[in-house]
């Protein structure tokens, strides 16, 4: 299993830009497929992007045009840069891991980060 610490989290204004950085340790990092996921206050959590052990990425289509999911295995750490951002991005991000895609897209699992606040706002 993975502990994962995410960072990054900010206030920003509408249409700028973030990078969140989630750091994993404890485990094969190379073999995980890795996940964002999003919480706003009053809503569920709802996945963001993810991506493969392969790098194959898929997104939720409110993002899909601004944000980008990346993986550095040398570091790893697992990205998810954030651009053009609104304030219905406003949110606590996490991280999520798993070997199993299936898994980590249905929100189940195994290693949860504690996550990052995320606020947009002028």
């Amino acid at each position: 299993q993975v502990q994962l610490v995410e960072s990054g989290g900010d206030l920003v204004q509408p249409g700028g830009s973030l990078k969140l950085s989630c750091a994993a340790s404890g485990s094969i990092f190379s073999s995980y497929a890795m996940a964002w996921y999003r919480q706003a206050p009053g809503k569920q959590r709802e996945l963001v992007a993810a991506i493969t052990d392969g790098g194959s990425t898929k997104y939720a289509g409110s993002v899909s045009a601004r944000f980008t999911i990346s993986r550095d295995n040398a570091r790893n750490t697992v990205y998810l840069q954030m651009n053009s951002l609104k304030p219905e991005d406003t949110a606590v991000y996490y991280c999520a891991a798993d070997r199993r895609w299936a898994r980590v897209v249905g929100g189940i699992g195994e290693s949860w980060g504690q996550g990052t606040q995320v606020t947009v706002s002028s």
